[in-house]
């Protein structure tokens, strides 16, 4: 049926053809990449910048998530650069904060076409997790989603579909 050197796009015709009814989905992104990831390009990791944004920062909230973000400029050409933060304060174990963030992250490579896709500049982003106990990725998807758009209709004045 399928042999060991047939690349993918050979095997998408071939399941297209014995399907009918299958198609693969091809969503618009433009991100630095391509497609959807969180390379370490886009990993705030200057600590200047990092406390610039907690002291000239402006801020978005969505329970349970903050948004803080600076307009600012990169030389390595990518639009945005985040960081997430998950408090030690509330969250005692670095298995709870492990996993807390680990749910941010991954909600915003989701999400993140809302942002590469509508906005112009570049931009430093912290997102901290606000609530006390911990969330399951329904709560924080749903509460990226709007952090992300309320932050397009902030600074761009568009209408997200």
């Amino acid at each position: 049926m399928f042999s060991v050197l047939m690349t993918l796009k050979e095997v998408i015709n071939e399941m297209q053809s014995k399907m009918p009814g299958f198609e693969i989905e091809n969503t618009p992104l433009k991100s630095p990449r391509g497609d959807i990831s969180f390379p370490k390009k886009e990993k705030l990791t200057n600590k200047k910048l990092f406390e610039a944004l907690f002291t000239e920062g402006k801020n978005l909230r969505e329970f349970p998530i903050k948004l803080i973000y600076l307009p600012t400029h990169f030389d390595d050409g990518v639009p945005v650069k985040v960081a997430v933060v998950a408090p030690k304060k509330k969250f005692k174990t670095a298995v709870e904060r492990n996993r807390i963030k680990r749910l941010l992250r991954e909600s915003y490579r989701l999400n993140k076409p809302l942002i590469f896709n509508n906005i112009e500049g570049n931009y430093a982003f912290i997102f901290l997790y606000l609530g006390k106990k911990a969330p399951s990725f329904d709560e924080v998807d749903t509460a990226m989603k709007k952090l992300l758009e309320a932050f397009v209709k902030i600074e761009f004045h568009e209408k997200i579909d």
